[in-house]
């Protein structure tokens, strides 16, 4: 069970081109906190997280890192296949708590039209 609610590195993006293909050919979908690139495709479902210097130091950045790596693992299973997924955070996101984050990014998603459940 425990294999089920992993987020391996397997589904995140990583490399720059990849980052870039949702920049380029997806859509924005922005809020007050957060912004999410979306990119349609055949392939399986992946995410990346792009936290600017803005927000702070590395601590700050880290900790945002993790929790929408949370969010995004928290809710995998209701995202839909064939999506890749980067979510930006901005510089007012530093103050909020993890629960506005998840409702913000919950927000978006739906927006996006990326959750199937």
């Amino acid at each position: 069970m425990a294999r089920d609610l992993s987020f391996p590195k397997a589904k995140r993006l990583t490399l720059p081109a990849e980052f870039d293909r949702v920049r380029k050919e997806g859509e924005v979908f922005r809020g007050k906190l957060l912004s999410i690139g979306v990119w349609r495709n055949a392939n399986p479902f992946r995410a990346g997280f792009v936290i600017s210097r803005a927000l702070g130091g590395a601590v700050v950045r880290n900790r945002m890192r993790r929790r929408l790596r949370e969010i995004v693992r928290k809710h995998q299973g209701e995202i839909s296949d064939g999506v890749w997924i980067v979510t930006i955070a901005r510089a007012s996101a530093a103050t909020a708590d993890f629960e506005q984050l998840e409702v913000e990014w919950l927000r978006l998603a739906k927006r996006a039209s990326i959750l199937s459940a």
